[in-house]
């Protein structure tokens, strides 16, 4: 079984429905228990860094969280699900993440012609391979809404960068956990072959 967290906040509905069809069984779950007993962690999100952290703390969450990643649980986590897993964000001011990665989230600064936030389909260049990316060519195409990315302080986590007027991480790996600041839920083909990737390496 795979957890999917839903802390109240983006599309839990669309991701679990792609899990599904990529043969997963899925949980949507607001319970410890059910995260220390899942096979592996889906954390999904769009929206505010603060409120993410607020709703996951509120919920009893964000300890079991982090000691399921910690110890080898297989987690993937899409747009806030990634940056929640660093240091700290700039977002609305001061806020700190989970720690797992020393890092900060930080907001695109970019000429007028850039519009923020940075949406729709653009491309991940990668920087190294994994079985989460067989059968996906490099430069593929991915959905994208996000306003702020990540900037890891160790370069070695990064698996994909991504051109919006600046190049960002826009994927990470290291060893159990995946995160990626694109959408793979609504990148159709590609994205489910991602997500099909990441079930297997589950198993």
């Amino acid at each position: 079984m795979i957890a999917v967290v839903d802390y109240g906040m983006g599309n839990i509905r669309s991701v679990s429905r792609a899990l599904e069809a990529v043969e997963a069984q899925v949980k949507i779950t607001q319970n410890a228990e059910d995260i220390k007993n899942a096979r592996a962690i889906v954390l999904p999100g769009v929206g505010a860094f603060s409120d993410c952290m607020e709703n996951l703390s509120e919920l009893g969450l964000l300890q079991t969280i982090k000691e399921e990643i910690v110890n080898g649980k297989p987690y993937l986590g899409i747009c806030l699900g990634m940056q929640i897993l660093f240091s700290e964000s700039e977002e609305f001011g001061f806020c700190k993440g989970l720690d797992i990665f020393k890092g900060r989230v930080v907001r695109f600064n970019l000429p007028r012609q850039y519009k923020i936030p940075h949406m729709g389909w653009n491309v991940v260049k990668f920087k190294r391979k994994n079985k989460i990316l067989e059968g996906i060519p490099d430069n593929s195409y991915f959905y994208f809404v996000h306003s702020y990315y990540v900037v890891p302080e160790d370069e070695r986590i990064i698996a994909g960068v991504t051109d919006y007027g600046t190049d960002f991480t826009s994927m990470i790996i290291y060893e159990n956990i995946f995160a990626t600041q694109f959408h793979p839920e609504k990148s159709q083909k590609t994205g489910l072959t991602l997500l099909k990737n990441f079930v297997q390496f589950s198993r």
